[in-house]
């Protein structure tokens, strides 16, 4: 006999899970913030200078079990997440890695990938999920901050969910299916190179996690039919790349 579990109970596991397995290694440990938030939020973008930004829109096309899907990557609502994804993509870092996440039981949830040490296929499975883009400049972790930008506002909140902020609004990029948004672990700034696909509307995660683009093409022929272990074989940047801002040295 099937155990039929409320929405609200099913939701709360879901994300409970997701906070664990969505992590990085050092930010597993992690638990705390410990740097005060500032009262400005454009004092805050600011401290994040040295990150790569999308000053506008971008398409990135993904080649996955030799199909394509089309994502439209928006830096007009998510300046920093969509800049750190779109650098990632033009230096290759996604290239040959493998989804190692994929949950659609007992009812649709996300695809998960990115993490770069599932380019190793010797690389132990049970361990996938805790990696991130390390910067060969500075032989760290690359960590953007949570940026999720309210409906009606003018500017994203940063390292705050809109609980914490105390935001009653949606925000404008929400978790709808064939959304895009970055994987994090419990730290609200702990998102690297991992990222995931909504495979259905998920508004509990609305305010949470940050969305920073939409599949607007290859959702159900590439993306529904997605397992674990499958890779990106390749992913490009197609339009907007003009758009994309690096910092001096990086």
């Amino acid at each position: 006999m099937q155990i039929k579990i409320s929405q609200w109970l099913l939701s709360l596991i879901i994300v409970a899970t997701f906070l664990i397995t969505g992590c990085t290694a050092n930010s597993v440990s992690n638990t705390d913030v410990s740097t005060p938030i500032p009262s400005s939020q454009t004092q805050l973008a600011a401290n994040y200078s040295d990150l790569p930004r999308l000053n506008g829109k971008a398409t990135v096309v993904m080649t996955i079990n030799s199909s394509p899907v089309t994502i439209e990557v928006d830096g007009m609502n998510a300046p920093l997440t969509a800049g750190n994804f779109v650098d990632l993509v033009q230096k290759g870092v996604y290239d040959g890695l493998a989804f190692h996440r994929v949950v659609r039981e007992p009812q649709p949830f996300v695809v998960q990938g990115g993490d770069p040490q599932s380019k190793d296929i010797n690389f132990p499975e049970s361990r996938l999920g805790t990696g991130g883009f390390i910067d060969p400049k500075t032989g760290r972790e690359r960590y953007i901050p949570l940026e999720i930008k309210p409906q009606k506002a003018t500017e994203p909140i940063y390292s705050q969910t809109f609980e914490s902020a105390r935001i009653q609004q949606q925000p404008i990029l929400s978790h709808t299916r064939g959304a895009v948004a970055m994987a994090r672990s419990q730290p609200p700034d702990s998102a690297s190179s991992q990222f995931y696909f909504a495979l259905t509307d998920l508004p509990f995660l609305n305010g949470n996690y940050a969305v920073f683009g939409y599949v607007t093409q290859g959702m159900k022929e590439v993306v529904d039919k997605i397992e674990g272990g499958d890779r990106i074989e390749s992913a490009k940047v197609v339009e907007g790349l003009e758009n994309l801002t690096i910092p001096t040295g990086s």
